[in-house]
């Protein structure tokens, strides 16, 4: 009786064949396709939301690092900057000596700004080890501006914009500070030297969970000056 109703209730006659197309269970691709729909910067509402490329092309999900204090900083193997690897490495390790499994610092190699990172993922890998010692993850070569730029960027630099409220990443080295609840803490141009962000990444480091952080806004150097942002 129970097909006889489902019948009298379709508007397109009943036949074996689409009987047994509906039956069919919906091909596995169908929900993988629903599942792994990409991340834009629009739907983002934290760090953890993205999942960028690692040094090989493979995923790498930020969601991994919740929790944990997170510098990124947008890398180039042949710019005046680059000598900040050295003080980039200094920092995480001194850091990790007091708190191992705390904080990371992540690196994107970029080749936007005047042709200053041109090698592939493997040269620029090898590069960074020989001749700074670099031990924190650099990631997969990207983009941080314009139609091609990694989410990630275009969403930090929403949450951050720079002086008079210009998003666009204006060299190699900017520095953006992403504190435990996934929120970005602070921006800081090419010229701030990595150890003067010592101070505020201990005082993220300091801060237990979501819970514990307060409504302060974002507080950054952006070319020698001060600037606000969202809250916390």
């Amino acid at each position: 009786m129970q097909p006889r109703l489902l019948l009298q209730a379709t508007t397109r006659p009943y036949t074996r064949t689409s009987f047994a197309n509906i039956s069919k269970p919906i091909p596995h691709h169908h929900f993988s396709t629903i599942q792994r729909r990409p991340i834009t910067m629009a739907s983002a509402t934290s760090f953890y939301d993205f999942t960028p490329k690692d040094k090989k092309g493979q995923p790498f999900p930020l969601s991994n690092l919740k929790n944990k204090v997170v510098l990124v900083v947008n890398t180039a193997s042949k710019c005046g900057f680059t000598p900040q690897f050295e003080g980039l490495e200094k920092l995480y390790k001194k850091i990790k000596e007091t708190h191992p499994d705390d904080f990371v610092i992540l690196g994107f190699p970029c080749n936007q700004f005047m042709n200053q990172d041109p090698g592939d993922n493997e040269t620029i890998q090898s590069f960074c080890l020989t001749n700074y010692g670099v031990s924190f993850p650099i990631l997969s070569k990207t983009d941080v501006n314009g139609p091609t730029a990694e989410p990630l960027f275009e969403w930090m630099k929403a949450e951050a914009p720079g002086l008079l409220g210009l998003k666009r990443i204006k060299w190699n080295f900017e520095k953006f500070l992403i504190g435990r609840d996934g929120k970005v803490k602070g921006r800081w141009a090419s010229t701030a030297k990595p150890e003067t962000l010592e101070g505020r990444i201990l005082e993220e480091l300091g801060r237990k969970g979501k819970g514990e952080l307060g409504g302060g806004g974002i507080v950054g150097v952006a070319h020698g000056s001060v600037y606000g942002g969202v809250g916390g």
